[in-house]
């Protein structure tokens, strides 16, 4: 089987934004909401964060669920990981996720300032420098032949498109208009030279984009 690179659950604001501005540690989407960008995930019976009975069903339902799916490693960004800029100062810290983040499998944070390997449950963060290339040839290995996620942010999953290294892209784009942020796109149709797209409506107010190579 051929391993994937992939893009999966990614969600934008209307305007093509993954994250807002003035990110803290107290607000790792800086500005926006995420309560309102994840909305229409939260609401699913599947959302691993549930903590009542019921959830919707459906398409929002069948992502959320396929999140995991055949996926051996992740990659993402250092903001992503971290609201720090610079040098690692604090060691304790070990990301938003409390003891069980929601990866298990190897994760590979993209960082200009290295850390030491650490893991968490079934999680194990490792934080590399170099380009998405080499970076991507660790993943896959650690990956042993299942697929890869570029899990973000944006800055990060623009990295590896603009190095022509992902095969397909799930991008939920929320109802939600945030003006300024960390952008994506200004419109979807700027991958078209390489994807086929198809977009999918949903009764929760997403729009589900899903591009695959030509």
């Amino acid at each position: 089987m051929t391993q994937l690179v992939k893009v999966q659950n990614f969600v934008v604001s209307s305007d093509g934004f993954g994250a807002g501005e003035d990110q803290t540690l107290e607000r790792p989407f800086g500005h926006a909401n995420p309560g309102e960008l994840f909305a229409w995930a939260g609401a699913t019976a599947s959302w691993p964060n549930r903590t009542d009975p019921g959830g919707s069903r459906g398409l929002d339902d069948y992502f959320t669920r396929d999140f995991a799916h055949n996926i051996g490693a992740e990659i993402m960004g250092a903001h992503k990981f971290s609201p720090h800029r610079g040098p690692w100062t604090d060691h304790t810290w070990q990301g938003w996720w409390g003891d069980e983040p929601p990866f298990h499998t190897p994760v590979f944070v993209l960082t200009h300032h290295e850390r030491p390997t650490f893991t968490l449950s079934d999680t194990t963060f490792h934080f590399v420098n170099g380009d998405p290339a080499d970076v991507l040839k660790l993943a896959k290995e650690a990956a042993q032949g299942k697929d890869v996620r570029i899990g973000g942010g944006a800055t990060t999953v623009r990295q590896f498109l603009d190095a022509d290294l992902i095969d397909t892209l799930h991008i939920a784009v929320s109802p939600v208009e945030l003006g300024h942020g960390v952008p994506l796109w200004k419109s979807p149709d700027e991958l078209l030279d390489r994807f086929h797209l198809d977009v999918v409506p949903s009764s929760s107010g997403v729009t589900h984009h899903l591009f695959w190579r030509k």
